[in-house]
């Protein structure tokens, strides 16, 4: 578990090496020694959101502890600035108006192939985070994202069908691979300003809500 001081040097880190690719320097918030849990592998996340909206901007990363989270951070960011499809790669002015925002994975457990109703019991909104791996294709969406979209535990099972390109439902195919992980989620609350810890583990049944697109 990370401590609130290492999840803003995580922020920090971000962004600064957002800062050095677009040939801002080294960029603040790159530090020199970092606390040893940085140079152990694990998985992470960049996400980069429009301020004040909190839309996203970008979002890349490692679901799996096959770098040292210094380096994971590090290339989630500059990937998620730069390379993700969804969005053009941002300019050094952009960054005046993005919030970052760095979640540092636990190692993915594998749900064991069940029923439906076991499989939904076993998985807590807000707490866990989703991959799912059926018919050649794979998906993944992060614990915020059910809570940022007030879904309950199926309609995030389904999210994570849409983002593997899958249709709702496909969640109980028999061959289905589903897998959860929890996430330490550390975020500025203004471009460049305090990071905050986010808050996780809400309801299992947050409520309908919109799709995400």
């Amino acid at each position: 578990m990370l401590s609130d001081t290492e999840g803003a040097f995580a922020v920090r880190l971000a962004r600064g090496a957002i800062l050095h690719a677009l040939g801002g320097g080294p960029g603040e918030g790159i530090f020199p020694t970092l606390p040893p849990v940085f140079a152990e592998p694990r998985g992470a996340f960049v996400t980069l959101r429009r301020h004040p909206s909190g839309a996203l901007r970008g979002c890349i990363g490692y679901p799996l502890p096959m770098l040292p989270l210094e380096e994971a951070i590090v290339r989630a960011a500059v990937a998620a600035a730069v390379d993700d499809p969804r969005f053009r790669p941002i300019r050094s002015d952009d960054l005046a108006t993005i919030a970052v925002e760095v979640s540092v994975l636990t190692v993915p457990v594998a749900l064991p192939r069940s029923s439906p109703e076991t499989i939904l019991s076993a998985i807590r909104v807000g707490r866990d985070g989703l991959i799912l791996d059926a018919r050649g294709t794979s998906g993944l969406l992060l614990p915020q994202v059910a809570i940022e979209q007030h879904w309950s535990t199926e309609e995030f099972l389904d999210g994570v069908c849409e983002k593997a390109g899958l249709p709702p439902g496909a969640w109980r195919l028999p061959t289905a691979r589903l897998r959860r992980f929890e996430a330490e989620v550390f975020a500025e609350e203004r471009p460049g300003g305090e990071v905050r810890r986010e808050p996780t583990d809400v309801s299992p049944d947050a409520g309908p809500g919109a799709r995400r697109t």
